[in-house]
């Protein structure tokens, strides 16, 4: 080892990126290689509580100037460090293997494989005894690298995903590496009971939530490893932290990497497990593990679903919920003072939990952990890619882009379909009788961009599972003759998904709502699916039917839950049909309330209350504008009001070329002369008129039926125009007057106006 001085060496520990942890590099400032004398790819000695070896990198170059070493969570477990601490850096001497053992990194895991594989994964990489280590060599490398590193770092992948290893044994000792000549043997498992947990999950195995784990470090971590600070300043440590978001952010997870990183003991309860059916059970079993979890301090307690074992006590008829309550309030908040042990709680309903529980004391912070945003999706995307052998054609930026409201659990799920898709192709070559499989099927495995789009069919977001429809399969180009209501509904729906820094800079708010209001059958709905669409938002279709029930204040919960998934898993588009059955106008009630007031109340406050609607837009749907609500109208809710009207000749022209574009038709068929001839007919009149043509042309010959101009011509007597001069002057009124009538006084608040009707 070369004789450095050691204070100039000593630098601080920070967390690499997930995309480049797991290949064993230390990121160095480039003063600090300079003075060593190191080039890119040269091993190094880490020296904490441990030491290990690294292959040293330039530092980023967001990290110009700063004296820190990025290493990643197997790297700070092997160094036996965490982000924060100091440790001190050295070139290190390597020296060829003759023989290297690994074993699985968790207990209770059994592995089977070719150790030809773990040859390749790990050539030229420095190793030491006792070091944590992972296959993730499929991962792409960094264009800033030098080639020689490129090339060490491009090596073929152990298996599909990533493995975490152990090294058990190396002949020399030290530091050694894997060349040619070095027998590399996998013990199936590990075979120590008390194997080290530190390498199961590590803050690199989370994406997309850097604020939430340096929020939870200083809640957690600093007291545990560092408990004489509070003792200094004459204040106690925090006691709990409560996580809350919707099921599948990786609350669990993270409770679980905090105690590696803090390297506290972990005791984790299960909501359910506590509950006992002898009297004083629950309680006995819950101060047992306070106790063994102070015996064992520094430790951390992780009570999963804590909703499920402390409710509100108003709200519960048993007496042993109340008492397990009691009693965690208690433990909390002390007949013992606790010394280096924190309460971690999780849960996706905080507004059930026994408010005495949610004070400073008990659970001192609450922290948020949401679905995570485009750039916390990339990072999810990197994590689960790791060990994937991905095409070239992957393109992880644009998944990320098309993944609105997917929270890691569904990035997961959506990733595993992937893998499987790619192994769907090579099943024929497969034979099944074989215990193992030939190398060459493995090497040709890889996933594909096509392999992603399938599995994107089959996984939604788990917070839409409920009311996900089938993403809309009609686009722009299959509507016709609605060319001004289409461009005002991408101007005002994909603009803002689109590009939200130009409204940011100007100052201005995207619209909240639109109504499409016009006769039946112009395209209304159909508009509404193209918008969802080609905006590339979730998409949420409800009927009044769906919100409306019996049960008093049921409709209200229904709606606020339907908002409330829509901003979970924004940009969302929440599509009502029939608006008017939903939201008519308030104050005609006769008798006992009426649910639909209550809903035009909640309605109302959804859209332009406290809460702040961000990306995610209504669109209603109505052929009778005039007995919505007029509060539903005004500016603020919903801002577009956009008629749908009969087409003109183009937009007829148009609308019957969508509808006979896969028909048989004949030379003399003039769409054009049809279109002139189909006045005031609407989209659904054109395509009954293409439809009727069909069955006439079926009739005179069902072998092979040609649609000719005489079938048209026929199909046109059958069929007339559903709209008629009346309605069209009728809808040419309300145009006029909808804004106006919105904003006009109604006789003072709760009274009624009678119409001219009422009045004779």
């Amino acid at each position: 080892m070369a004789d450095v001085d050691v204070k100039q060496n000593r630098v601080q520990v920070a967390s690499l990126p997930p995309g480049d942890s797991g290949r064993g590099l230390a990121r160095l400032p480039h003063a600090l290689m300079r003075e060593l004398g190191l080039n890119d790819g040269d091993p190094i000695e880490i020296r904490g509580k441990r030491v290990t070896p690294a292959v040293a990198v330039a530092a980023y170059k967001d990290d110009a100037g700063l004296d820190i070493i990025r290493i990643d969570g197997l790297q700070r477990s092997n160094a036996g460090v965490g982000a924060g601490d100091f440790v001190t850096i050295a070139p290190a001497t390597v020296v060829p293997a003759k023989r290297v053992i690994f074993a699985p990194a968790q207990p209770n895991v059994r592995l089977q494989g070719s150790a030809e594989a773990l040859h390749r994964s790990f050539a030229h990489r420095p190793l030491m005894k006792g070091d944590f280590v992972a296959t993730a060599g499929h991962q792409r490398v960094n264009a800033d690298m030098p080639e020689q590193l490129r090339q060490l770092l491009n090596a073929p992948a152990f298996a599909l995903q990533e493995i975490r290893l152990k090294v058990v044994d190396t002949q020399p000792a030290g530091i050694v590496h894997i060349d040619a000549n070095t027998e590399v043997s996998l013990q199936p498992m590990e075979e120590r009971e008390d194997s080290d947990q530190r390498a199961s999950i590590t803050y690199d195995d989370l994406g997309g939530m850097t604020d939430t784990i340096d929020a939870l470090r200083e809640m957690v971590e600093l007291p545990l490893r560092h408990p004489e600070l509070f003792q200094r300043l004459g204040v106690d440590p925090p006691k709990g932290v409560l996580l809350h978001g919707p099921p599948g952010t990786g609350k669990t997870m993270l409770a679980r990497a905090v105690a590696n990183e803090s390297d506290a003991k972990f005791f984790h309860i299960a909501g359910p497990e506590v509950m006992g059916s002898a009297y004083g059970e629950s309680e006995k079993k819950l101060r047992s593990l306070f106790e063994e979890a102070a015996k064992a301090a520094p430790s951390i307690i992780f009570i999963d679903e804590i909703d499920s074992i402390a409710p509100k006590r108003d709200r519960v008829q048993g007496e042993a919920e109340k008492r397990l309550v009691a009693q965690l309030l208690t433990l909390m908040d002390g007949l013992e003072p606790r010394q280096n042990t924190v309460v971690i709680a999780a849960t996706n309903r905080p507004d059930s939990i026994d408010p005495a529980l949610r004070r400073p004391g008990r659970f001192d912070r609450e922290i948020v952990i949401g679905v995570p945003d485009e750039a916390g999706r990339r990072e999810v995307f990197g994590i689960h890619t790791r060990g994937m052998p991905l095409a070239e054609d992957v393109d992880l930026d644009r998944l990320s882009k098309r993944t609105y409201g997917f929270v890691g659990a569904d990035i997961a799920a959506l990733t595993r379909e992937a893998a499987l898709e790619s192994v769907r192709r090579i099943m024929p070559k497969i034979n099944l009788e074989e215990s193992t499989l030939p190398p060459d099927i493995l090497d040709s495995l890889s996933v594909t961009t096509e392999d992603f789009d399938e599995a994107l069919k089959r996984v939604q977001p788990s917070a839409m599972r409920e009311v996900m429809v089938q993403m809309p399969t009609v686009g722009w180009d299959d509507i016709g003759g609605l060319d001004e209501a289409r461009d005002k509904l991408r101007e005002g729906i994909e603009l803002p998904l689109t590009h939200p820094d130009s409204f940011r800079r100007l100052g201005i708010r995207p619209a909240k709502g639109f109504l499409l209001y016009g006769p039946p059958g112009t395209g209304k709905t159909l508009l509404a699916k193209a918008t969802a669409r080609e905006s590339s938002a979730n998409f949420i279709s409800v009927k009044s039917s769906d919100l409306l029930s019996k049960w008093y204040g049921e409709s209200e919960q229904q709606i606020a839950r339907l908002f409330s998934r829509a901003r979970q898993v924004a940009p969302t588009v929440i599509f009502i049909d029939e608006l008017d059955s939903l939201v008519p106008a308030r104050g005609g009630g006769m008798g006992e309330p009426q649910v639909t007031e209550r809903v035009v109340n909640t309605i109302l406050s959804e859209m332009d209350g406290l809460e702040e609607l961000n990306n995610v837009v209504v669109i209603g749907a109505t052929n009778r504008p005039n007995l919505v609500d007029p509060a539903l109208l005004r500016p603020g809710r919903f801002d577009e009001l956009i008629y749908v009207g009969p087409p003109d000749v183009a937009g007829r022209r148009r609308i019957l070329a969508i509808h006979t574009e896969g028909m048989p038709i004949a030379e003399d068929v003039d769409l054009e002369s049809l279109a002139r001839r189909a006045t005031r007919f609407t989209g659904a009149d054109l395509e009954d008129l293409t439809r009727r043509a069909g069955l006439i042309a079926l009739r005179r010959n069902d072998e092979e039926p040609l649609v000719t101009m005489a079938d048209f011509e026929e199909a046109l007597n059958e069929t007339r125009a559903s709209v008629t001069e009346e309605m069209e002057e009728q809808y040419a009124k309300i145009r006029d007057t909808l804004k106006a009538d919105a904003v006009k006084p109604r006789g003072g608040i709760g009274f009624h106006i009678p119409t001219g009707s009422e009045k004779g």
